[in-house]
């Protein structure tokens, strides 16, 4: 195994040449969206089902233009904008965590690299762009901000790490999204058998509460495969957020889960 420190090393000299607005600078009046009283976790499962649901919003020329995650990471991003219910001049940003390995051409990641590969290109809209839109506009948000992650996009963001004392990536009005679908946590096998669950106890409720979105591999109690979203919001937040989702998937979608609120660990779900 190799940490390949010099593959994705800052460049000598360092230089940005690409646009990087997963970091920049907080806006000074950044506050909490919402009231962090009252907090309970709740998981979304989405299988074939509800993704085909979605889907189906899109016209017919254009509902194989787009992948399974661009799919659901726009609809969600959309539903969760609204139940946030913020002005609608405001900016948001979706967060994707892009895995970089097959980007590099020309400077292959050797097999055994266990160091960071990982990009957070970021789509930048207002509240009013979003929601007054079709689908289609945020799925082109999403698409075009994982294109850009290129082999020049991960040199020039190890570059701005350095020059920039590794930056916090932006926070304010947030959603970053992670799909770990094919991590194989649920194939870990201690001698006890193949996991039930392999995944976060707790969404999201860390420094930045309720921004960080984690796709999880998951099977329902109807023996159906796909994944979970768990999240963190305060309780009229994830009745919104229900609601929204409800008006495409209807019943597909899980009752709200309430966990321990104390220590975040999501009980009935999963």
């Amino acid at each position: 195994m190799t940490d390949g420190s010099e593959i994705l090393s800052a460049r000598d000299a360092p230089r940005v040449t690409c646009t990087h607005r997963e970091y920049e600078p907080e806006p000074d009046n950044k506050a909490n969206t919402f009231s962090l009283d009252d907090m309970v976790h709740h998981a979304f499962f989405f299988g074939a089902t509800e993704v085909a649901a979605i889907r189906s919003l899109l016209p017919p020329q254009q509902q194989q233009k787009y992948s399974n995650f661009e799919i659901i990471t726009s609809y969600f991003w959309r539903c969760r904008t609204l139940a946030l219910q913020l002005d609608t001049n405001e900016e948001v940003r979706i967060i994707c965590i892009v895995d970089a390995r097959s980007k590099f051409v020309n400077l292959l990641v050797p097999n055994g690299y266990y160091g960071n590969a990982i990009a957070l290109p970021a789509a930048i809209t207002t509240v009013g762009k979003l929601i007054e839109n079709p689908l289609t506009y945020a799925l082109d948000l999403v698409k075009k901000a994982k294109a850009n992650v290129t082999e020049e996009y991960m040199h020039s963001m190890a570059d701005l790490l350095v020059i920039k004392g590794r930056p916090h990536f932006t926070t304010a009005n947030a959603c970053l999204v992670s799909d770990v679908t094919r991590a194989g946590f649920r194939d870990v096998d201690f001698g006890w058998g193949k996991a039930v669950y392999g995944g976060l106890a707790r969404a999201g409720d860390g420094t930045n509460p309720g921004i960080s979105t984690i796709y999880i591999p998951f099977k329902n109690a109807k023996g159906e495969e796909g994944f979970v979203i768990p999240v963190f919001f305060p309780t009229q937040v994830i009745e919104r957020l229900v609601k929204e989702l409800d008006k495409v998937l209807k019943n597909n979608i899980n009752s709200p889960t309430m966990g321990d609120r104390k220590s975040g660990i999501i009980n009935s779900s999963l």
